[in-house]
């Protein structure tokens, strides 16, 4: 039989409630120290492990967190779920991880599987600008979303400052004698999109430099869209002398672009990614990009979610902006003579 908190408690001689507060993280400050470490020198000599369904039924809380991610593969997630993780854990926390590959009735369905198990809460990588299943799901849970925000509903997030993340693209670009520069978008039904693709828009007109007809969106955060899109943005505008790309990915299919029209990066072409994904340095050439604080936003979002558990969601929406930082290497040179 496993070990239950009675054995502890008779083990050592208190009441099995002072076991039940010394090894909840969020109770044990109420404890004496000393008698912390006791308990859990003593759970662990036991082979003690917390029983979540028992736990559950007493406070109608299972301690689970739904994450939900579009796309697994998109190595921009992992520090972000490691964030959440790490935040969460310490809490007494477990998130449970699902992946949508960007598709609604995936998400839908994921969601579904998440709220039969009676998680106390979510957190969402999967906004779009307009998202129905969010007005409602905030009714009946805390949620918070990451990376991505919505247009319809006004919920706690935590994202990059975009707007400053794409004018250290194009200033760091028009330091380097650009003016020719053009825009490999996001998709318009994301607001990571949307909005990289309007910062780009206002710091060219900031700067006196045209944007006609050089902004081009993708179909999907990918690096096959992105080489179809850049492909006709340089086809069109053989003028151009630099890109910025709403992603690293993006920006991956735009270098395979420039070298399919036998333009050499950053020679003929400089381009400029965004979120700084790992293994971005060992690329060909390495990848000048806007670094987002990958695992800073996890913790956030985490910790917006569990001070929504303690006050019962009574806190005001809050919306966290994180500062990116440009990451020089190769990608982007000096404007050269024709």
């Amino acid at each position: 039989m496993a070990a239950t908190l009675k054995d502890i408690a008779k083990k050592l001689g208190v009441h099995p409630a002072t076991v039940s507060r010394a090894l909840n993280p969020r109770t044990s400050h109420l404890v004496n120290p000393a008698t912390v470490a006791r308990v859990r020198k003593a759970a662990d000599s036991l082979n003690y492990v917390p029983n979540p369904m028992a736990s559950g039924l007493r406070t109608s809380r299972s301690h689970t967190v739904g994450v939900v991610i579009p796309d697994l593969t998109n190595p921009l997630f992992p520090g972000m779920v490691r964030g959440i993780q790490d935040t969460l854990s310490r809490a007494g926390y477990t998130p449970l991880v699902v992946n949508t590959d960007n598709d609604a009735e995936v998400e839908a369905s994921m969601v579904a599987s998440l709220r039969a198990r009676r998680v106390d809460g979510f957190i969402l990588a999967t906004a779009r600008r307009d998202h129905p299943l969010l007005a409602e799901l905030t009714d009946r849970f805390p949620i918070v979303l990451i990376n991505r925000i919505t247009d319809t509903v006004q919920l706690p997030s935590v994202t990059a400052d975009e707007q400053h993340g794409i004018r250290l693209a194009v200033d760091h670009l028009f330091d380097l004698g650009h003016v020719e520069i053009g825009h490999v978008a996001g998709p318009t039904w994301s607001s990571t999109g949307h909005e990289r693709s309007q910062s780009f828009a206002r710091a060219m007109r900031e700067l006196g430099l045209t944007t006609t007809r050089r902004i081009v969106p993708v179909t999907g955060w990918s690096v096959g869209a992105a080489r179809t899109s850049a492909a006709m943005l340089l086809d069109k505008h053989p003028e151009l002398t630099a890109v910025v790309a709403a992603n690293d990915q993006l920006a991956l299919g735009t270098i395979q672009a420039a070298r399919a029209l036998k333009r050499r990066v950053p020679r003929d072409l400089s381009v400029v990614g965004y979120n700084d994904m790992p293994f971005m340095d060992l690329v060909d050439p390495p990848l000048t990009t806007v670094h987002v604080p990958q695992h800073e936003i996890g913790s956030e979002a985490a910790r917006l979610l569990l001070a929504q558990l303690a006050e019962e969601r009574s806190l005001a929406v809050k919306q966290v902006r994180l500062t990116p930082e440009l990451i020089v290497r190769s990608s982007a040179g000096p404007l050269r003579s024709p």
